[in-house]
């Protein structure tokens, strides 16, 4: 069992090896570069060169059954799902077979409102501390699963 997490604007870091440290997975931090290297005997990060989705093609190539995925990239979740791994975004919110073609859709719907008019911009709401628990709580289910 390994956790992968999609590093470069991830918000849970410091939670994914807390989760990974109590349960001994090894986790693969991957990103293009910015973050500081974790001290920690169960984790490892990889730097991949820079260029679009390059993060993704690396956790994409190695993420399958028994693994589990932290990203916001609905695309790389998409190819992770259907790899057999167990996918989270940031908010907790699991992306499973039955569910990710419907978040596909509603990506590509935003995106398409967003290009048709460009005042229309996302930005949202701030990341919380009720986020942070939700997403510790799912990644706890999410390894215990992956490890039976």
């Amino acid at each position: 069992m390994s956790l992968y997490v999609d590093a470069d604007a991830c918000p849970v870091k410091e939670e994914c090896i807390r989760a990974a440290d109590r349960l001994g997975a090894r986790v693969f931090m991957v990103c293009n570069g910015g973050i500081r290297p974790s001290a920690h005997p169960l984790v490892e990060t990889i730097f991949v060169t820079e260029g679009p989705d390059e993060a993704d093609k690396w956790i994409a190539e190695r993420a399958g059954p028994g693994d589990v995925v932290i990203t916001g990239d609905i695309p790389l979740a998409a190819k992770c799902v259907a790899a057999g791994a167990l996918v989270l975004k940031h908010n907790g919110e699991a992306l499973t077979a039955a569910n990710i073609g419907n978040v596909l859709a509603t990506r590509d719907l935003m995106a398409d409102l967003r290009a048709a008019d460009p005042f229309r911009q996302g930005g949202g709401r701030a990341f919380s501390k009720q986020d942070r628990a939700r997403f510790s709580s799912a990644l706890d289910r999410a390894l215990r699963a992956a490890a039976r």
